[in-house]
């Protein structure tokens, strides 16, 4: 799905989305990745919703997010609170969706002015 431009360009917006990957600003990236609205995305090493362990929220909770949006691939899946323990005890929320209403509330957020992560998993398409 193809989505309108706004006065957020500068930020890392999301431009587009499908099954398979997402654009920002224009840019696919087709693996897992993080976005923060006023940094480039940085890969995340997951390679698929039942690889997540604590460390790959640890690497969320260094980017010092207000609230977590996880894009939990095509579905949407509930992550076990044991691996968001160390967000949850800084009062920072983790909602679990599926990757496409991620994407679209993340925009949200972001146009709001939020310090929002969206943590996207991306999952490699087997032949």
């Amino acid at each position: 799905m193809k989505l309108h431009s706004t006065e957020t360009q500068q930020y890392q917006t999301v431009t587009s989305y499908d099954d398979s990957g997402v654009e920002l600003n224009a840019i696919r990236f087709d693996h897992s990745l993080l976005v923060l609205p006023e940094t480039p995305p940085v890969d995340w090493p997951v390679a698929s919703f039942e690889q997540l362990d604590v460390g790959h929220f640890s690497q969320i909770d260094a980017t010092r997010p207000d609230v977590v949006i996880l894009g939990t691939g095509q579905r949407q899946r509930f992550v076990h609170p044991r691996l968001t323990v160390a967000l949850t005890e800084r009062r920072i929320g983790v909602e679990c969706m599926d990757n496409q209403a991620a994407c679209r509330t993340y925009n949200i957020l972001m146009a709001e002015g939020r310090k929002v992560a969206l943590a996207l998993i991306i999952e490699a398409k087997t032949a």
